[in-house]
C-alpha cells in the first residue's frame, strides 16, 4: 500500500463519462500495455495535502487495485483500516461467488446442490444475470457459458461496487476501483479534479483511443486490453472471434461490464440497446471479424 499526499480538492465537477479530446495526463489508464500494466497514470505520483492511498489485490478470478484519497479527518491508521475492508470483501467474494473455486456457491449451484434463494447475495448475482439475458435479447447469457452457470461476465463488477460500498462506509468519497480494464470512481482524483480515465486502442496499445473526465460511474469495457477468446457467443457456444473492444458507461459496473461483454459478442446488433432508461451508453464499438 503505497500512501502519499494529495492537494484539497477543487469544487468543479465534471459530469460522469464525459468524452475529452485533450492531451491532459491521466489519472486511470484501461487497457495500456506498456512495460508495466498498472491502473494508476504517472499524474498521481507528485502529490501534496490529504492523504492518497493505494493497494493492489489479487483474487482466483481477478486482480484489484483501490485508490482513494482521505477526508481531512481521517489517520493513516484509519486509511489502512478502511482498505482492509474493502479488500476483505473482495476476498470473502472471490471465496464465495467464483466460479473457478469448487466450493463456492456458483460451483455448488452448477452442480445443483444448491438454490440460489437460500443465499440471498447469491440470489441477486442470479437475477442481475437473468435481467442483463433479457436486456441483452439473450447476447449475455451466464447459462450458456460451458460447464453452466458462470456469472464470471458480472462478477467482477458486482465484487467492486461491493468494495466501494466499504470504502463509503468508512467515511471516503473520493477513490477509484479498478478491475483489470473496468472501474468504479467517486469523487474527486488527487490533484482535485474529475477522474481522467485513458481508454487505450486493442490495437495499438500504447495510443489512447478516448479520455473521459468523471466524477462518479462506472466504465466496462470488454477487448480492450487485446485479449482474444474470453467471450463466449451465446447462441452458437463459440469464442468470439472478434477484433476490437466495446466500452460502456454508466452508475453501476456490474451492468456496465455485463453490457460491454454483450455488445462485444453481439457487434453491430447490439447498438440499438444504447442509451437506456437507466443511464448505461455505449461509448465506443469497434468489433470486426478477424
Amino acid at each position: 500500500m503505497a500512501i502519499q499526499q494529495a492537494p484539497m480538492p477543487s469544487r468543479s465537477v465534471a459530469r460522469a463519462g464525459r468524452p475529452r479530446e485533450g492531451r491532459g495526463r491521466a489519472d486511470l489508464w484501461l487497457g495500456y500495455q506498456g512495460p508495466a500494466n498498472r491502473p494508476f497514470g504517472a499524474a498521481t505520483a507528485a502529490v501534496t495535502g490529504r492523504l492518497v492511498a493505494r493497494h493492489a489485490v489479487h483474487t482466483s478470478a481477478a486482480d484489484f487495485s483501490l485508490m482513494l484519497v482521505a477526508p481531512e479527518w481521517m489517520t493513516r491508521r484509519t486509511v489502512s483500516l478502511a482498505i482492509a475492508d474493502a479488500v476483505a470483501e473482495l476476498r470473502a467474494i472471490d471465496v464465495t461467488y467464483s466460479p473457478l473455486r469448487r466450493g463456492s456457491l456458483v460451483s455448488l449451484l452448477r452442480r445443483g446442490e444448491v438454490t440460489p434463494e437460500a443465499y440471498p447475495p447469491l440470489a441477486d448475482i442470479v437475477a442481475r444475470c437473468d435481467a442483463m439475458r433479457a436486456a441483452t435479447d439473450g447476447w449475455f447469457d451466464a447459462w450458456a457459458v460451458p460447464g453452466g452457470f458462470d456469472p464470471g461476465g458480472l462478477l467482477k463488477g458486482w465484487a467492486v461496487e461491493r468494495a466501494a460500498a466499504r470504502l463509503r462506509a468508512a467515511g471516503i468519497s473520493d477513490y477509484a476501483v479498478v478491475s483489470e480494464a473496468d472501474l468504479a470512481v467517486r469523487g474527486n482524483a488527487p490533484h482535485g479534479g474529475p477522474w481522467r480515465v485513458a481508454i487505450h486502442d486493442p490495437r495499438e496499445p500504447r495510443r489512447v483511443a478516448m479520455m473521459l473526465e468523471m466524477s462518479e460511474g462506472a466504465v466496462g469495457t470488454s477487448g480492450v486490453t487485446g485479449h482474444r477468446g474470453h467471450v463466449v457467443d451465446p447462441h452458437t457456444g463459440e469464442m468470439v472471434r472478434h477484433v476490437g473492444a466495446a466500452v460502456v458507461t454508466g452508475p453501476d459496473l456490474a451492468i456496465a461490464d455485463a453490457y460491454a461483454t454483450a455488445l462485444f459478442a453481439a457487434g453491430p446488433a447490439g447498438l440499438g440497446w444504447f442509451p437506456t432508461v437507466d443511464g448505461y451508453r455505449m461509448l465506443f464499438a469497434d468489433c470486426r471479424p478477424s
